[in-house]
């Protein structure tokens, strides 16, 4: 399909704006510790070298969400496919960091280009990949069009447009049939969505139901040197953790805890809000419901204080391993909500808010498990914790449904696995 006039109208803002948006992306990357070096693979500028021998299949996660959720996959693929190597990009300095710590043999990291014809151009001539995997919903039109020019095979997993995304394609019939069109398969997380793809002018016979990824995502890391000294600080004191909390959202969790305190007086509120640089604001609320508290990022302990607040990243495993009862943040306002599985992996159930839109098929399956139990205030949300705390026959049986589904959903990688081989021809690499 030849590109059509809105394209060739992006491709020449972006060629004039490079200067600019370099800029941008650079100071932002800086100013999040990351080298000038490394910053600079923004413009096309390779830091690691590729493999010579066998395939470089590529996967592009935007976020930190995404890109854990391809871990699992990739380390299943290359187990599959032991001469195969794995380039892995994404956009932001806390995905890189976060991935760094986790990455599969063969594999590599490196900053997304931007989507302008200088750096797609130099990264796809320094990596020349086989194959393409793009991960939900970052559908950058020179990056799908150059790659697709240079001969790899493509495919979108996890497709997930929000309704206004949805409506803006729908406006521009062509740009979308265009933009879709150079995928050679596209694997959707639900029906509607599939619906939704050939409604955008997909292609239909390249438009199938996929699985949520994120499902597939092993068990995030723990340290247990960090977790004797947090349970020897407790002293044995229980605690609940409010995790991936956004703005709005700490004030109800906070009201929630004052109302725990009150029949439980020794019970600790880890409060790990989802961007870490809310600390100073957090600390405010805090101090305003008139409660007691320690910092991580102060190297603290949380002693015998009321609330911990966990302002640092990478730690939520550590979390997550000192208590069940675990409350999921993004998901009391209009957010979205955040990755239950990562919950479900520890053992335990989750305590959501019902603004869980990015996420309603999952929950819907979580809560026909009976893994998840859904608050809309302060009042509900000490009582759901209340029962998970107190109550010994939920905590197991919700612990128990937790554990059934985790594994219901990790014995599909290597399923999902062998379709992504299949459908990238790369059947002769297999072993």
């Amino acid at each position: 399909m030849r590109p059509p006039l809105l394209y060739h109208l992006y491709v020449g803002a972006t060629a004039l704006l490079v200067p600019f948006f370099a800029w941008i992306e650079t100071r932002k990357l800086r100013a999040a510790g990351v080298s000038i070096l490394r910053a600079h693979e923004k413009l096309g500028h390779a830091t690691a070298t590729r493999a010579g021998a066998g395939p470089l299949i590529w996967f592009h996660a935007a976020s930190v969400g995404e890109s854990m959720s391809v871990l699992s996959l990739i380390g299943e693929m290359g187990r599959q496919m032991p001469r195969a190597h794995f380039l892995i990009t994404s956009g932001t300095a806390t995905s890189a960091k976060m991935v760094a710590n986790h990455l599969p043999p063969r594999t590599v990291h490196q900053f997304a280009p931007l989507d302008a014809p200088g750096p797609v151009r130099r990264f796809i001539r320094h990596w020349r990949p086989e194959c393409v995997v793009f991960v939900e919903s970052e559908l950058w039109p020179q990056m799908l069009r150059l790659t697709r020019d240079s001969g790899a095979k493509m495919i979108l997993v996890n497709a997930r447009l929000s309704a206004t995304s949805q409506k803006a394609w729908q406006r521009r019939p062509k740009t979308a049939a265009f933009v879709l069109g150079t995928f050679d398969l596209i694997l959707t997380q639900n029906d509607e969505m599939a619906q939704a793809m050939v409604d955008m002018h997909a292609p239909a016979d390249r438009v199938a139901r996929g699985i949520n990824l994120k499902s597939l995502a092993a068990p995030l890391q723990q340290n247990p040197e960090t977790l004797a000294k947090i349970r020897t600080s407790l002293k044995g004191r229980r605690v609940w953790v409010a995790a991936s909390t956004h703005k709005g959202e700490e004030e109800i969790v906070l009201r929630a805890h004052v109302r725990l305190l009150a029949d439980n007086p020794d019970l600790l509120l880890l409060l790990a809000p989802r961007h870490p640089e809310r600390s100073k604001e957090v600390v405010q609320l805090i101090e305003e419901e008139g409660l007691s508290f320690r910092v991580r990022s102060q190297d603290e302990l949380p002693g015998n204080r009321n609330v911990y607040l966990a302002d640092t990243l990478g730690e939520l495993g550590n979390w997550y391993a000192l208590s069940n009862a675990i409350f999921l943040g993004g998901s009391l306002k209009p957010i979205g909500g955040h990755n239950p599985f990562e919950v479900t992996l520890s053992g335990s159930g989750v305590i959501s808010g019902p603004e869980v839109f990015n996420f309603s098929e999952t929950y819907a399956e979580m809560t026909q498990a009976g893994v998840v139990q859904f608050v809309k205030d302060d009042a509900e949300l000490a009582q759901a914790v209340d029962k998970m705390l107190n109550d010994t026959a939920v905590m197991e049986a919700t612990g128990r449904a937790a554990r059934d589904y985790v594994r219901g959903k990790s014995s599909q990688t290597s399923t999902i696995a062998t379709r992504l081989i299949r459908a990238l021809d790369l059947q002769g690499e297999v072993r």
